[in-house]
């Protein structure tokens, strides 16, 4: 909405534009431009003392509707299972809805928190707990879960491979011009944004935009090997 009523230069959405948003510009008379930026892997996330490590999109959907509730019916212990989910406005949410719950809805008695940051929080406290995050939030708090064998990183996010992906989207309010074209550049620009897309956790949109170089000494595990751009 701001970027449509043209309070801001770029808004930033991890979904596409939606038909009743596209209503709402037309009336306006605007034409909103998406730009992808980046991919994004949405990944199942247990306690790190939880030995599961993999499940199937069918386990996934079972557990959130609340079909399966106990843990000892995915190979670990006699323990009920506690989802931790998001809100529904999150675009997070809704690809989660979409490519794993099929358009049902979540079990009501989940956990609903608000952003990656603080699923990552309750899940990294809450030993029987499983909840999902954005592929930039991963770190060694919580121990992220293969999907149908097949884990979600950057090689099977480029490839088509990882079911549960989505891209990310920068978009402005008609074709961008002086320094919002200029900034909208840098950010696709393969030897510059790329780049910091990869250092910040997320999949860049080329192959090749984030050789494997020295990891600094605090890089993070999910740095995957991308140093920080020193033109920023």
């Amino acid at each position: 909405k701001d970027i449509i009523d043209g309070k801001i230069d770029i808004a930033n959405s991890s979904r596409f534009i939606k038909g009743k948003e596209i209503g709402y510009s037309f009336e306006k008379n605007v034409y909103i431009v998406p730009f992808r930026i980046a991919i994004d892997c949405i990944i199942p996330v247990v306690h790190p003392d939880n030995p599961v490590t993999n499940l199937s999109l069918d386990d996934l959907k079972k557990m959130f509707t609340g079909e399966i509730t106990n843990w000892k019916d995915i190979g670990w212990n006699d323990q009920p299972i506690v989802l931790v989910s998001r809100d529904t406005s999150s675009g997070t949410y809704e690809i989660w809805e979409s490519k794993v719950m099929k358009n049902e809805d979540v079990f009501p008695g989940a956990m609903v928190q608000l952003s990656n940051a603080e699923v990552l929080k309750t899940v990294s406290a809450t030993i029987n707990a499983i909840g999902y995050i954005g592929i930039g939030y991963l770190s060694s708090e919580v121990k992220p879960l293969r999907v149908d064998n097949v884990m979600g990183n950057k090689d099977n996010a480029l490839k088509g491979n990882y079911a549960i992906s989505r891209p990310l989207f920068m978009l402005t309010r008609g074709w961008p011009e002086e320094i919002t074209l200029d900034f909208i550049s840098y950010i696709l620009d393969p030897e510059k944004g790329q780049k910091t897309v990869q250092y910040l956790g997320f999949v860049p949109l080329y192959e090749a935009a984030c050789p494997k170089l020295h990891l600094p000494e605090n890089a993070k595990e999910q740095d995957l090997g991308c140093q920080y751009p020193s033109s920023l």
